[in-house]
C-alpha cells in the first residue's frame, strides 16, 4: 500500500486559484498515477498530481500530457469518465461508505457519496459549487481532437465536503488518484495505488493508499 504525506500551506486559501500552480509545483507533494492495473489496457499518459492542504481545504493540482483530447460533458453531476478525466476517491478510516470526485480536462465534476459503484447519493448543486477548480483548457465543450496536448486542471475540495472536521483532523485516510478516458480512442485506467481485480475497477476502496495530513 502506498501513501503520502500531505503539506500544510496556508497561503494556498489566499491566492487565485490559477496562481496556485507555482505554489505546489515547489512546496506540495508529488506523486505519479502510472501502474497499469490491466494490460488490455496499457496506453499511459503521463499523469503527475501535487497535493497540499491549508486549514479547511484540499488543493490538488493535476498535469496530464497524452494523445488525443475530450471534453464532451460542460455541466456537474455528467459522466465525465468519458472524457479526458482525472479522478480522487477518499474515505475515512473508521467507515466503509467513500467519495468520488471526478474532473474532466475543463473542470466538469462528478461526485457523490457511495456505498458501491451502484449505490450512491450525488452531490447537491451547493456542494458542487463548493468544489473550486482551474483548468489550463478553455471551458467549453469539444469533441475528440487528435495530436498530443498537455493540460493541468487544479482543485480546491472542503474538507467538510468530505466529512472531516478542519479544527479536527484525522491522522490519515484512505484513497486513490486516477487518470481514464473511458469514450475515447485509447481507453486508459491508471491509478496512484494498484488495483489487484480482474476487469478495470475504480471502485474498490479496499486499494486505497494512505494519505497522512
Amino acid at each position: 500500500m502506498k501513501n503520502l504525506k500531505v503539506p500544510y500551506l496556508p497561503a494556498l486559501d489566499v491566492l487565485d486559484l490559477s496562481s496556485v500552480g507555482f505554489l505546489m509545483e515547489t512546496k506540495s507533494m508529488r506523486d505519479y498515477i502510472n501502474v497499469v492495473n490491466w494490460k488490455e489496457y496499457s496506453y499511459m499518459p503521463i499523469a503527475v498530481f501535487d497535493i497540499a492542504r491549508s486549514a479547511n481545504n484540499l488543493y490538488i493540482r493535476f498535469f496530464v500530457k497524452g494523445d488525443s483530447l475530450k471534453a464532451v460533458y460542460s455541466e456537474d453531476d455528467s459522466p465525465v469518465h468519458q472524457d479526458s478525466c482525472v479522478e480522487f476517491f477518499m474515505k475515512k478510516m473508521d467507515e466503509s461508505r467513500y467519495m468520488n470526485f471526478e474532473f474532466n480536462c475543463i473542470g466538469a465534476c462528478d461526485a457523490a457519496r457511495r456505498q458501491s459503484r451502484d449505490i450512491k447519493t450525488s452531490l447537491a448543486a451547493g456542494e458542487y459549487a463548493s468544489i473550486r477548480r482551474y483548468s489550463s483548457v478553455e471551458p467549453k465543450p469539444f469533441d475528440v481532437k487528435k495530436g498530443t496536448y498537455a493540460w493541468e486542471l487544479v482543485v480546491s475540495i472542503p474538507f467538510q465536503l468530505m466529512g472531516l472536521d478542519p479544527e479536527n483532523m484525522p491522522e490519515k485516510i484512505l484513497g486513490n488518484f486516477y487518470k481514464c478516458a473511458d469514450g475515447t480512442e485509447t481507453p486508459h485506467y491508471l491509478s496512484w495505488n494498484p488495483i489487484d481485480t480482474l476487469q478495470p475497477d475504480f471502485h474498490r476502496p479496499e486499494f486505497f493508499g494512505e494519505i497522512y495530513f
